[in-house]
C-alpha cells in the first residue's frame, strides 16, 4: 500500500527514505471509541490518519472537558509531535471518534527520519505550525467570542444533511462551556424557529439564521 501519496508533504521524500519510512511504520485499523493516548502516557509513536477522525481533549482537575482539536485524515497528531519532539508525557486524551486506519511510525523511526530528510522535518513542522495557529484560534474563541456565535458556527460545522448528532455535553466540551449553557443557547434557537431537538439529535430548520449569527461581530 502506497499511502506515502495521501500525505501532500511527503509525496516529494528521496526513494530512500520513502522505502526507509515504509518498511519501518505499519497501518493500523482502531474501532471507535478507542483511546489513542492518555495522560500520563508517553508518546512513543506517531500517527499519521488515512481515515477517520481523533478528538483531542484536555480534562481539568474537576472534570470539566476541553475539546482541543479533531485530527482528520491526511493529518498528524500535534500533541503527538510535540511529546515525541521534547519526550515528555501527554497531558490530553485523543479519542477515535469514528473507525480510524492510520499509519503508524515509531519514535525510532521518527527520529531517524526527522534528522535524516528535511523534506520529512518539513512535513512534521508545517503540520505543528498549522495547528498551533488552530489552536491560539480557539484560545481566542474562548476569551472573545460569545457562545451563541460559536455554537450557531459549530453546529453547521457539524450537520450533515440538516443534523447534528451530538448531546448538549459533547456540544458544550467542544466549545469549552458548561453543559446548562449549551441547552440555555440551543432552547433560545428553538424559541427562533432555527433548530428543533430531539434526544442527542438537533436538526436544523433555519440554516440562514444560524449563517447570520454566526458572521455577527461581538
Amino acid at each position: 500500500m502506497n499511502w506515502i501519496d495521501r500525505f501532500q508533504g511527503l509525496k516529494s521524500l528521496p526513494a530512500d527514505v520513502a522505502q526507509t519510512l515504509v518498511a519501518g511504520s505499519k497501518v493500523v485499523r482502531l474501532p471507535a471509541g478507542t483511546h489513542v493516548f492518555e495522560p500520563g502516557q508517553h508518546a512513543d509513536n506517531l500517527l499519521l490518519l488515512l481515515s477517520g477522525t481523533v478528538r483531542v481533549q484536555q480534562r481539568s482537575e474537576n472534570g470539566r472537558e476541553v475539546f482541543l482539536y479533531r485530527v482528520n485524515a491526511g493529518e498528524s497528531c500535534v500533541l503527538t509531535t510535540a511529546c515525541m519532539l521534547a519526550d515528555e508525557d501527554y497531558a490530553a486524551e485523543g479519542l477515535t471518534e469514528t473507525e480510524v486506519e492510520a499509519v503508524v511510525i515509531p519514535r525510532k523511526v521518527f527520529d531517524e527520519l526527522a534528522g535524516r530528510s528535511a523534506v520529512f522535518r518539513t512535513f512534521v513542522f508545517r503540520a505543528y505550525s498549522r495547528r498551533i495557529a488552530d489552536l491560539f484560534g480557539l484560545i481566542d474563541d474562548i476569551v472573545f467570542q460569545r457562545v451563541d456565535v460559536r455554537l450557531a458556527a459549530r453546529l453547521l460545522d457539524l450537520a450533515t444533511d440538516g443534523t447534528v448528532n451530538a448531546t448538549h455535553q459533547v456540544l458544550a466540551v467542544e466549545l469549552g462551556t458548561a453543559r446548562e449553557v449549551i441547552s440555555r443557547t440551543l432552547g433560545e434557537f428553538q424559541r427562533r424557529g432555527w433548530v428543533e431537538q430531539a434526544r442527542g439529535v438537533i436538526r436544523i430548520l433555519d440554516r440562514g439564521g444560524l449563517e447570520r449569527l454566526a458572521r455577527s461581530v461581538t
